[in-house]
């Protein structure tokens, strides 16, 4: 077990000594040490390293790369894993003004991602000839063979995957070689990335690089910052070969350690906690500004207002604003935050005897991409509400809202900035949090008249909250999920985690992109940038918080049942994003889940075991087919075709599915009996 990690203070400074008399970062041979030496060398060799002590010198093609690696990492006894990032300012990706991003708040964290999208260069590799796991064939990766193996070295298995180039660049020169988990890495846990026998197009075996022979080969070098790292790598090669992988196949191989469930969790479970301990017995305090009648057929009343939430961020809560910390580095209340509110109640709710009051089921319910509170004003909400007797209320997913658009703006311009928006996204987690406790407090909606009809009853059954939301909704929402108290069955509808990824397989980028690619020119990096800021965006998404989505809670938090829908094809939210997100929280899938042969898959959606009963009382992901043409094979968005991502909730047996699972006792029931779920345009 190691006792300290990357990122060598002590050789660094005997390196700075050394410097004083001459050059150490270029060396010569090891003089008189070569062949067998005391410590187990087999020979020196000539390496010319200049920036060793700052940057991972496995992968020469960028300062950063491999990534992620615990090369950047420095010891911590106070977090969780014993360590913490060290992404150094000198190595960091610069925007076209020469402004480096500043990489304080990531190196915060005490790991990575668990949704790693791990990247390395690998010049002239192709990766059908190799044999590396494609996307269609996952279970490729775990064969004894495999020429990619990512290992957790704490269980010794082998982990899921598949591998691509990244088609997003122009130039060759620029194309990373991703490795994507199939399933989300374990919290906490030390992983170990294999490359073996990769060849080029003709078939020639690519070679290890110098640095990397240096300690595969056990070849002395006179650089301090090479060889303080000698020790750690041999650590690596004994779990490798542990494992069945025998160090001398090796062409490349690294660790890195995943952030830990408390790193990940603790800021928002913290705000979460006190904003309940504030509020204690009360409701939010609320406020109806407008009440509109008979919108449709469907909606009786619209209602709008404001309720208030504890803040837990500087300059009001603002858009652009950060989290304000106490001393104990948790973030502290700084005041209270004004948060809008929509809600639709259906005419169905004053359908009883003599128009007297049904009461409905209430569910908050998440909105879509930079939108707001007026999407529960949707058809398909409008609906869903009266179909099957729902008030939807909602609120602003504040930090990717309507709001947030001009500071996403600015973000994609200096990607320093990014903190901000996963802040203000833990606050926007927290502001529907309220909105839900605000919808069954004895005082709460339901006690205002504009939530009662003639008779003076509530129009809200108080008895149990719910959750749907859609897109975006789908995406925070599982986030919002994982910490709720209040609601413990949620719809995700096209829904997936991982912006990491998912953002280069939506035609949503396209706009964003068109600030990004001229902001940051250097094509390599852009990609190297999507994956950083994930480390971020974990405290604000579903994929920071999956682990503990559904059976396995955070602390303080009731188990949750989830039912995802996802659209076959979808041009927004990619589907394979959505598998992650269903293999990692143990959902079952509708089987069969797609017609023979519409997909290329030797399995379509391998690791996912099927449904095993109607009803099905467990969490579960069905798959929507309206004709689409399915998605591209490599990181690109599906651009053919009318973009199914709205179908789902606006097919009736959807809407069905969705309303068996969302009640007390609910579950998932099978609506397409032996067949795949087909969602007609």
């Amino acid at each position: 077990m190691r006792t300290h990690h990357r990122f060598p203070i002590a050789p660094v400074l005997a390196l700075t000594l050394i410097s004083a008399c001459g050059d150490a970062t270029s060396s010569g041979s090891a003089g008189g040490n070569g062949g067998n030496t005391d410590g187990g060398f087999q020979g020196s060799i000539d390496l010319t390293v200049p920036d060793a002590s700052e940057c991972d010198a496995l992968d020469r093609r960028h300062c950063l790369l491999p990534f992620p690696s615990d090369f950047f990492t420095v010891g911590d006894d106070q977090t969780d894993t014993r360590m913490r990032i060290r992404l150094p300012t000198s190595g960091m990706p610069a925007n076209r003004d020469g402004i480096a991003v500043d990489p304080t708040e990531w190196n915060r964290n005490d790991g990575f991602s668990p949704g790693s999208q791990i990247m390395t260069y690998v010049a002239d590799v192709d990766l059908a000839r190799s044999g590396a796991a494609p996307i269609f064939d996952i279970a490729r990766s775990l064969d004894p063979t495999a020429p990619i193996v990512v290992l957790n070295v704490e269980t010794g298995e082998r982990v899921a995957h598949w591998a691509e180039l990244d088609a997003n660049v122009q130039s060759d020169a620029n194309r990373v070689l991703f490795v994507r988990p199939a399933v989300n890495l374990a919290e906490g846990q030390r992983h170990i990335v294999a490359m073996r026998g990769l060849v080029d197009e003709t078939g020639n075996t690519l070679p290890a690089s110098d640095e990397f022979r240096a300690y595969r080969d056990r070849l002395e070098s006179t650089i301090p910052a090479i060889e303080a790292r000698r020790a750690d790598m041999e650590e690596i090669f004994d779990h490798l070969d542990a494992a069945g992988v025998p160090r001398e196949d090796l062409t490349l191989a690294w660790d890195f350690t995943v952030a830990s469930e408390r790193n990940l969790s603790e800021r928002l479970l913290h705000m979460r906690d006190d904003a309940f301990s504030r509020l204690g017995d009360a409701a939010p305090s609320f406020t109806v500004t407008e009440i509109e009648l008979d919108l449709d057929d469907r909606v009786a009343r619209r209602i709008s207002g404001t309720f208030k939430v504890p803040l837990y961020m500087e300059a009001e809560g603002v858009s652009g604003a950060r989290l304000a910390y106490g001393d104990d580095d948790l973030p502290k209340n700084t005041g209270t935050y004004t948060a809008a509110f929509r809600c639709i109640v259906p005419h169905a709710a004053f359908a009883g005897p003599d128009g007297a009051t049904v009461r409905s089921r209430p569910s908050v319910y998440g909105h879509g991409l930079l939108g707001s509170e007026r999407e529960v004003s949707a058809g398909n909400v409008r609906s869903m509400a009266n179909e099957h007797g729902f008030v939807f209320c909602a609120t602003k997913w504040i930090g990717m809202s309507e709001e947030d658009i001009g500071n996403a703006v600015g973000i994609l311009g200096n990607l320093s900035g990014f903190p901000t928006l996963a802040d203000r996204c833990q606050q926007g987690i927290l502001n529907t949090l309220f909105l839900g406790r605000l919808m069954i407090h004895p005082e709460g909606l339901g006690s205002d008249e504009a939530f009662q009809g003639s008779d003076g009853a509530s129009v809200i059954d108080p008895s149990e909250l719910f959750y749907d939301g859609n897109s975006q909704g789908g995406i925070m929402g599982g986030a919002a999920t994982a910490v709720a108290t209040d609601w413990t069955r949620a719809v995700l509808g096209v829904t997936g985690m991982n912006y990491s990824i998912l953002l280069q397989r939506s035609v949503d980028f396209d706009t964003y992109n068109a600030i990004f690619g001229p902001a940051y020119l250097d094509e390599l990096e852009r990609s190297l940038l999507l994956v950083i800021a994930q480390m971020l965006w974990d405290r604000g998404e579903a994929n920071g918080y999956a682990h503990h989505l559904t059976d396995d809670p955070l602390p303080g938090t009731p188990a949750h049942e989830v039912l995802m829908h996802v659209a076959l094809g979808d041009h927004q939210v990619a589907q394979a994003t959505a598998a992650i997100e269903a293999r990692t929280i143990g959902a079952k899938i509708h089987r069969p889940a797609v017609t023979d042969g519409r997909l290329l898959d030797v399995t379509p959606f391998w690791g996912l075991d099927p449904i095993p009963t109607d009803p099905y009382a467990g969490s579960a992901l069905v798959i929507w087919d309206s004709g689409s043409p399915v998605p591209p094979l490599e990181n690109l968005p599906p651009r053919e075709g009318e973009d199914p991502h709205e179908h789902p909730r606006a097919d009736e047996q959807a809407r069905v599915q969705k309303s068996e699972f969302l009640r007390t006792g609910g579950a998932v029931v099978n609506v397409c009996q032996n067949a795949p779920c087909m969602a007609p345009r």
